[in-house]
C-alpha cells in the first residue's frame, strides 16, 4: 500500500466480482487481475509499485452505493473514451465531463455494480 498519500487503498464493493472485473478492465483500458488468498478474491486494480490503488471485492458487510464518499479514478487524456466504455460495458453516466477548476476535469458514472465512481483527467 502507499505510504507517502494520504489515501492509501480502497475496496470497491461489487456483487458480481467477474462482471465487475470486465467493466473495470474495459473501462480503465488495462487488465484488472483476479487475486485469490486463503479465503478471499478480489480484483487487484492496475497500479505501480506502492501508489495508492484499490481493489473489486465481495464482503457480507459492504455494499454497492451511490451514496457515501466517491472515489475518483485517474483517466489521464483518457476521460471521454472512459466515459464511452463506461457506458458501453453497462455503466450510467450520471454527470457529463466538468471542470474542477485548476484540478482538470470529472466526470461521474454509476459503474455495472451500482456505485458512483467519477473519472479523473486533468486534461480535457
Amino acid at each position: 500500500m502507499s505510504k507517502g498519500n494520504t489515501l492509501c487503498w480502497v475496496d470497491i464493493p461489487v456483487n458480481n466480482l467477474d462482471k465487475a472485473i470486465e467493466f473495470y478492465s474495459k473501462l480503465l483500458g488495462q487488465k484488472v487481475t483476479k487475486e485469490t488468498v486463503p479465503g478471499f478474491e478480489f480484483g487487484l486494480l492496475p497500479h505501480e509499485d506502492q501508489n495508492a490503488s484499490g481493489c473489486l471485492v465481495k464482503t457480507e458487510d459492504n455494499r454497492p452505493s451511490e451514496n457515501g464518499p466517491m472515489i475518483y479514478l485517474s483517466v489521464e487524456g483518457k476521460l471521454d473514451q472512459a466515459v464511452e466504455a463506461a457506458q458501453a460495458a453497462g455503466g450510467k453516466l450520471l454527470k457529463p465531463k466538468q471542470p474542477i477548476g485548476p484540478y482538470g476535469f470529472r466526470a461521474v458514472i454509476r459503474d455495472s455494480e451500482g456505485n458512483r465512481i467519477a473519472l479523473h483527467s486533468h486534461t480535457a
